[in-house]
This record gives structure tokens, C-alpha cells and sequence, in this order.
């Protein structure tokens, strides 16, 4: 006899989130089974359509999986509302959104209800397809080794390349590069318009077309010559890849191919996923990880220290994400008044954006948010920030620059670390040491100098990591941040901040249920 369907919408997730967490396979929970009942043991593939929600246990079955985790057989069913249990995650990580029950989140109906999803939105399928990659990114903890490899094949792991070495191994490729005169013109972005100029795109099969004003900037001219470079050599130079554009659209370069029109096309994906492709390519051609990471250890991963060989603060700070041996940054690349351009999240850090638009609600304390004020008139700086994300308090430190991309239009490059596992990794009691910079942040309107006792310990952890920026940080006020202004965990909003009148339904039934205990 199998268990009531409508009791086992949650099943799945909670198995296997529960079998992760007791790190088991499914083949050791299998045997795990089989010890303690043979006959009604599920095999590894019943397991996995279990998990999946293609399959509903029998009564016997659920018994076994329960007396196997010590959990009572009601707790795997959807009457124990232990949600937030299956949706943990590992520490540095964002919660995980359990995807049960299974029909709800089938091949099927995702493909009928994105489409409408991004057109209720206002979504492009080019930024959908940018938003899936940049998720598949996190999930992998950027490595993608092809990549690595392909790169290093091509420019044998030298380091510094200069711009003869780019043009040397393009020709070497059989690539032909021919210059342009182009402008900077006004382009539309969704409701907005600003200053976009075409930096380069490429022609099949071999023809490379480069703007002549960058010449001027060599730093740009090595990233767009080293990504065309990687379109020739991951994909042929078929020219399914979008062309190099400062400004325009957010998400991405400007769109290149044929239109796509509302929904989720195939060639949004090919062409996100080509862009992605090579801009990787080109960082890790500009940077192969070995001598990168050295060159970071001797200059303690300042950024200031890539102009003195030619690179871009953006490709410093995207490759420092990937060939650090700390797992946990996060880059953001934000337009004013508060565009998402470009975001990787190694440490799961809550977004104050949209998907790949304005944000609505700016807590004007994220560094990237100051820096994108024209009131704040520091071009760089580091700074500490304590993130309240409902009842978890998280610490993180990041280093900001104001830059203008080659149209002049202002934007801020942001590259930061979660120093909470940094901390305990070196011995420190993490979670007390962000409680009490948090506690003197609260009691000083939002921002107060580090507590002495977690300023040694950042301090010490920085050194560890060798990260100059961390420590530069420490001279500044921590401030308290928050995923948006209304809800402001200070006990005084920040300046800047939009005061809400709006009440959560779950305050007015809390009211309510007070107002009925007390006419009892």
C-alpha cells in the first residue's frame, strides 16, 4: 500500500536533502535498507525516481527510510511543515528553494510558463539566458577546466601577454584584424537611454574589426582581441557571438543574431552561452591561474596593481573569483542609478537587484550603491559590511571602484569576500565575532568602528588570505547593509532610505490574535 499522493508533494526534497546532510549516496542508503529489511529494501534506482517525485513509496518503504534517518514517518510528509529543514544550505551557500513537488517544476510546464513569466516581467530571453549561465557559474564554483585548458594550450601560460603577443597569437590562428572608426551614439536600454559604443565584433570566419579607439586603451584592446581569439578557437569562428559593446543592453553585450523576440528562443542560450564561452576564455588566457595566483600573492590581490601590466579592474577582479584558493567572493558591475550589469556569487550573497534590472528599494549603504552616488567622492575604498538576512547576521568585506567604460558612461566594479568562513577557519568564533560588530553597528545608527576583538581576528584573517583591502577596510566605519531600504534592520532608517507605511499581513493577524487573548 502506497502513501496518500497528496501527502508527498515534499517527499523527495526532504530525502534528499536529509540523505546529503548524513552524506550518503544513494547507493550507501540503498545498503542501509537492505541491512535492516531485505525484502522491502529500495534499490538505487527506486531511490533516485523517490527523490525525483516520480515515485511514491510504499507504507513499508517510508517506514525503512524513517527508521533509517531515526526520524518519525510523518515528519517526510507534507502535514510536518519542516520546510525550512530540506532548504538548508552549506555555510557560505544561499538557502536552496526545494523544486517539489515534481509536476509543478516538470520540463513541460516550465516550458509554458517562462515565456509568460518573462514577458509579465519585462525580461529578455538574452538576460534569462544570462541569469542561467550565471547560476550554472556559482554552482560550479567557476570552474570549468575545458576552458582553463584551452586557453593555456593557446598562450602556453605566459604572463604578462602585451598586445604584440595578442595580435602574434591571433595571426598564428589565421586571424586577419582590420581597424574602424565608430562613435559613441545614444542607445536604448529597456526604459532608459545612454552612451553605447561598438568596441569590436568578429566576421567569419577569420576577420577580427577592431575600433580604433582602442588604441588608446590596451587594456581593453587585450580583452577584445584574447575573447575573438577564443571564438576562433572554441567554435571555429562560425561568428555565433555577440559583438564587444560598452553600454546597451544590461545583462550582456548587445544583443547579436537575429532578434528573439518575448520568450526563451534557442539562440538566446547559443549566443549567452558563446559570450560567457569566451570572456572566460579571455581571462584565463590574460591570467592562467598558476602564475595569476602568484602575482596575486605578491601584490596581496590589489587591484591597482593590474594597471602596471595591462589589465582591465574588471578582468582583475572576475579572475581573482576563480583562481583564489578562498572560495567565497562575490563581483558585482552596476550602472547608476542602479543597473545590474554583470554579478558572480561564489558566496551566495542576498542581491538587493531584480533580475538583471533597476533596483526598486537601494540600501544606501552597499559600497556599490555609495560609490554610485555622485555625492560620494572617493574614485575607490573598502568597506565592512554586516548583512541582516531575516534572522542570520552576515559579515562580508568588499573593495569598490568608480570607473567609466569607453563610452564615458559612470559605473561601479565591485569585488568583496564572505569573511565569516575565513574567520573560522582560522580559529575564531565567527558567529559571536559578527554578532558583536553587528551589536555596535545597531547602537551607532548603523555604522560603528570594528570592535578591537573582531578587528584582530579580521585582521589575522586577512593577513592569512593575503588580501590588502580586507585590512585597509578595518580604518573605516562596518556598516550595517540590507537587501533593500524598507526593510532596514537600524533602529533609525539610513539616510536615503524610502520609509514604508505598507504592514505585513502577518503583523495585522499577530494584532489581531493579541486583541482576542486579551477579551478572553
Amino acid at each position: 500500500m502506497s502513501v496518500p499522493i497528496r501527502l508527498t508533494h515534499f517527499l523527495g526534497a526532504k530525502l534528499r536533502a536529509l540523505r546529503k546532510r548524513n552524506g550518503l549516496t544513494l547507493e550507501e542508503l540503498s545498503a542501509r535498507c537492505i541491512q535492516r529489511d531485505p525484502a522491502a529494501a529500495p534499490s538505487v534506482s527506486y531511490l533516485s525516481m523517490i527523490e525525483s517525485g516520480k515515485r511514491v513509496p510504499s507504507e513499508r518503504v517510508l517506514e525503512l527510510l524513517a527508521a533509517v534517518f531515526q526520524r518519525d514517518r510523518a515528519w517526510f510528509l507534507d502535514a510536518t511543515a519542516d520546510i525550512d529543514a530540506i532548504a538548508a544550505a552549506p555555510e557560505g551557500e544561499s538557502r536552496a528553494m526545494p523544486f517539489e513537488p515534481a509536476f509543478l517544476f516538470s520540463r513541460e510546464l516550465l516550458q509554458k510558463a517562462i515565456p509568460e513569466l518573462l514577458v509579465q516581467t519585462g525580461t529578455t530571453g538574452r538576460q534569462f539566458a544570462h541569469l542561467l549561465i550565471r547560476a550554472h557559474q556559482e554552482l560550479s564554483r567557476n570552474d570549468f577546466p575545458d576552458l582553463e585548458r584551452a586557453a593555456e594550450a593557446v598562450g602556453k601560460r605566459a604572463f604578462p601577454l602585451q598586445v604584440e603577443d595578442l595580435l602574434r597569437l591571433c595571426r598564428a590562428h589565421g586571424l586577419e584584424i582590420r581597424w574602424y572608426r565608430a562613435e559613441p551614439v545614444l542607445a536604448r536600454d529597456s526604459d532608459r537611454e545612454l552612451r553605447s559604443v561598438l568596441r569590436s565584433f568578429y566576421e567569419p570566419p577569420r576577420t577580427v574589426y577592431l575600433n580604433e579607439a582602442l588604441r588608446a586603451q590596451p587594456a581593453r584592446l587585450k580583452f577584445d582581441l584574447a575573447s575573438h581569439l577564443g571564438h576562433r578557437v572554441l567554435h571555429g569562428g562560425d561568428g555565433v557571438k555577440s559583438p564587444h559593446a560598452t553600454g546597451g543592453e544590461m545583462g550582456g553585450s548587445p544583443a547579436g543574431g537575429p532578434p528573439s523576440g518575448a520568450g526563451l528562443k534557442p539562440q538566446d542560450l547559443l549566443y549567452a552561452w558563446r559570450d560567457f564561452e569566451c570572456s572566460f576564455f579571455a581571462g584565463a588566457l590574460l591570467c592562467p591561474k598558476v602564475p595569476f595566483r602568484r602575482f596575486l600573492a605578491r601584490e596581496s590581490h590589489r587591484i591597482e596593481a593590474g594597471e602596471r601590466i595591462g589589465l582591465t579592474p574588471a578582468v582583475m577582479m572576475r579572475r581573482m573569483t576563480k583562481v583564489s584558493p578562498y572560495p567565497y567572493w562575490h563581483f558585482f558591475d552596476a550602472y547608476p542609478p542602479g543597473f545590474l550589469r554583470a554579478v558572480y556569487r561564489g558566496n551566495g550573497i542576498p542581491l538587493p537587484w531584480g533580475s538583471l534590472a533597476r533596483v526598486a528599494d537601494p540600501c544606501p549603504n552597499w559600497a556599490v550603491f555609495r560609490m554610485l552616488d555622485a555625492a560620494e567622492r572617493a574614485p575607490h575604498g573598502s568597506q565592512i559590511s554586516v548583512l541582516q538576512d531575516g534572522e542570520r547576521a552576515l559579515l562580508y568585506c568588499c573593495h569598490s571602484r568608480r570607473e567609466r567604460d569607453m563610452a564615458g558612461n559612470p559605473h561601479v566594479l565591485s569585488v568583496g569576500i564572505d569573511l565569516a568562513p575565513a574567520l573560522a577557519s582560522n580559529g575564531a568564533p565567527a558567529e559571536q565575532l559578527v554578532a558583536d560588530i553587528a551589536e555596535a553597528c545597531r547602537k551607532r545608527r548603523g555604522e560603528a568602528p570594528v570592535p578591537p576583538a573582531a578587528a584582530a581576528a579580521i585582521r589575522a584573517a586577512a593577513r592569512v588570505l593575503d588580501i590588502a583591502w580586507v585590512e585597509d577596510a578595518l580604518a573605516g566605519p562596518a556598516r550595517i547593509i540590507c537587501p533593500c531600504s524598507s526593510g532596514c534592520p537600524r533602529a533609525e532608517p539610513c539616510a536615503g532610505a524610502r520609509v514604508s507605511r505598507a504592514r505585513e499581513i502577518t503583523d495585522v493577524r499577530a494584532e489581531v490574535m493579541r486583541a482576542i487573548r486579551r477579551a478572553r
